[in-house]
C-alpha cells in the first residue's frame, strides 16, 4: 500500500483551460496517471458544481496506468470582468483493494475523519481566448498572452461533487424553406424570359406582315392617285385602322 506522503496519482495539466465562448458548452480534460503498483480510487470535486460536468466524476486507476477525464462548462451567457474565474476543482485520491469497481466508491473512502490516507490535489480554472482563424491584420498582442494569475487560493474553499450528466447540442436547423424559395426564384425567371422572347416573336411578325401589307397596297394607291389627283378619304381610313390594329398587336 501506499504512504501518506507521496503522490497518488499524477495529474496533467493542473490548470483546466477553457478557451471562453458565451452560449457554447466547452470542455477540457485531465489524464490521471497512478505510476503506484496499488489500486487508486478517485473522486473529483469542484467549488460549481452545477456549472460543469466530469466524466467519469469518480472511479479507479489500475496500477501504471492512466485515466482520462472529460471536464464540461455549460453554455454561459456572458463573459466573466476581465476573464477571471475563481472556480476550483479538487482531485482525491486513495489507495483501495485488488478487485474494487467504480460502483464500490463512495463518499465515505475519502473522508480524513474516518482515518483514511487522502491524496488531494487542487486545480485551477482558466479562461483563455478562443482560436481565431488567421488575418491579414495583426491583432495585437491579445493572442498568445498568458492569462493573469489567479486571485488568492483561500483557505476554506467549499468543494462539492460534481455532475457526470450533461445537455446534448442542439442539431443544426436545415434551411429547406430557403433552398425552396431560391428553387422558385429561378423558375419565374426562367418563365419570364420564355415570355418576353415570346411576345417579342409576335411583335416582329406583325411589323412584316404590316410591311407586306403596305407594299401589295402602294400600286393601288398610286392608280387611285393618278385617277384623281390625290388621296381618297377610303386609303385614309385604311390605313389609319392598319395603325390602329398595329399598335394593338406591339402593346400585347
Amino acid at each position: 500500500m501506499g504512504s501518506d506522503s507521496k503522490e497518488l496519482l499524477g495529474i496533467e495539466p493542473l490548470e483546466l483551460r477553457f478557451p471562453f465562448e458565451t452560449k457554447k458548452q466547452i470542455s477540457c480534460s485531465m489524464q490521471l496517471t497512478n505510476r503506484t503498483d496499488d489500486y487508486i480510487a478517485f473522486k473529483v470535486k469542484t467549488t460549481s458544481p452545477k456549472k460543469y460536468c466530469v466524466r467519469p466524476n469518480s472511479g479507479i486507476v489500475p496500477p501504471r496506468s492512466t485515466s482520462d477525464v472529460i471536464v464540461t462548462m455549460q453554455a454561459q451567457r456572458e463573459a466573466p470582468a476581465d476573464m477571471q474565474c475563481k472556480d476550483k476543482f479538487l482531485v482525491q485520491s486513495v489507495v483501495v483493494t485488488e478487485g474494487t469497481t467504480t460502483k464500490d466508491v463512495t463518499g465515505e473512502m475519502f473522508n480524513k475523519g474516518s482515518g483514511n490516507v487522502v491524496d488531494e490535489r487542487k486545480l485551477k480554472v482558466v479562461y483563455v481566448q478562443p482560436p481565431r482563424p488567421p488575418s491579414p491584420v495583426r491583432e495585437g498582442s491579445e493572442e498568445g498572452s498568458s492569462p493573469r494569475a489567479s486571485l488568492s487560493e483561500g483557505g476554506n474553499l467549499n468543494y462539492e461533487d460534481t455532475q457526470t450528466t450533461r445537455e446534448s447540442d442542439e442539431p443544426p436547423l436545415l434551411s429547406a424553406t430557403r433552398a425552396h424559395k431560391d428553387a422558385e426564384d429561378v423558375t419565374s425567371d426562367s418563365e419570364t424570359s420564355a415570355l418576353i422572347s415570346r411576345l417579342t416573336e409576335e411583335r416582329n411578325s406583325a411589323i412584316q406582315q404590316n410591311n407586306k401589307l403596305l407594299e401589295e397596297m402602294d400600286p393601288v394607291r398610286r392608280e387611285i392617285s393618278k385617277q384623281n389627283g390625290g388621296f381618297p378619304f377610303v386609303f385614309v381610313v385604311v390605313v389609319a385602322l392598319l395603325g390602329i390594329l398595329l399598335g394593338y398587336i406591339m402593346k400585347r
